[in-house]
């Protein structure tokens, strides 16, 4: 999920989307990355919405089904 949540972060759109779904503050991506909260978080932002689930599977070269296995 680091990975996914590094494309999330690098997009505008999905950045703003997913810090004011969250409540998430960009500093708590610095000091939360890599905790359980985060990684629960990054899976319910991309299981919410099946573009951005899209969108980051194919940043990442990955099947979407491979990203949201823990959704």
């Amino acid at each position: 999920m680091l990975r996914a949540l590094a494309v999330i972060v690098a997009e505008e759109h999905l950045r703003s989307r997913f810090l004011a779904l969250t409540g998430y503050t960009p500093h708590d991506l610095v000091a939360r990355a890599g905790r359980p909260d985060l990684r629960h978080a990054v899976a319910d932002f991309l299981a919410g919405h099946e573009p951005d689930l899209r969108f980051v599977a194919a940043r990442l070269g990955l099947e979407p089904r491979r990203l949201c296995a823990p959704c």
